[in-house]
This record gives structure tokens, sequence and C-alpha cells, in this order.
């Protein structure tokens, strides 16, 4: 196993699962434990919005990541999981510390469109490594 793929679904596993205990504890601390609101300038609104994002994408990433990390992948293949993971990051990063999410700021639309760009990157190594050579 690659032990970079490990970092980096260690790095997506430690984002989705901080994002929600920070979640929770804005949700305690305010009293909001059902409604996240509507205000995109609300802390609570991004971090519950920035948690489901990450939850939409990080576990198919780690999917990826995992396996490919497991099929001797190529250096490229390797940089493309480091880059999948930073960019979720920025994302995270461009969701809530922006004044509000009412307007995309760059971070967000840098992470969103490298998010795009690396998961079908990954998905051309994973079609590339299961090709018989």
């Amino acid at each position: 196993m690659n032990l970079i793929a490990v970092d980096c679904v260690v790095a997506l596993g430690a984002l989705i699962f901080g994002l929600g205990f920070a979640t929770t504890a804005l949700r305690t601390k305010s009293g909001a434990l059902t409604d996240s609101g509507s205000d995109p300038a609300a802390p609570l609104y991004k971090f519950v919005r920035a948690h489901g994002n990450t939850a939409e994408y990080a576990p198919f990433l780690a999917v990826l990541i995992l396996y490919l990390g497991d099929h001797n992948p190529a250096t490229w293949v390797v940089w493309t999981m480091v880059a999948a993971t930073l960019f979720r990051y920025l994302l995270v990063a461009g969701m809530i510390f922006p004044a509000t999410m009412a307007r995309p700021s760059p971070l967000r639309v840098i992470g969103a469109i490298g998010t795009y760009c690396a998961g079908a990157a990954l998905c051309v190594a994973m079609i590339i490594a299961r090709t018989p050579h």
C-alpha cells in the first residue's frame, strides 16, 4: 500500500470528522440542535454546508485513493491523490473563512473545480489500473 495514499485518506477522514465535531459544538453552543438556519454568514450554516459537501465527496475520493494506492500507482496518480485532498481542504476553507457564503470565494471555486478535475483523473487512473497490460 502506498503510504501517501494512506496519508491522504487519513487527511480526508480528519476533515470530515473534524467538521462533524465542529458542527456539533456550534449546534450545542447556539442551542440550534435541529436547524442550521439560512443565513449564509452564520458560522453554523457555513460549517453545516462544509460538512455536508465534504460528506458527499470525501468518501468516494477515499475509495479511489485506497484502491489506487494498493495497485502500485504511477507518480502522476500519487500527485493527483495529494491534489484531490488539498482541493477538499481549499474548498472547506473557502466556505468557512469568508464573511459569507452568499458569494463564491476564490478558494471555494478553486477547491470545487480542483475536486472535479482530480476526481475525474483518479477515475481515469482506476480504469487504467484495472486494464490488463
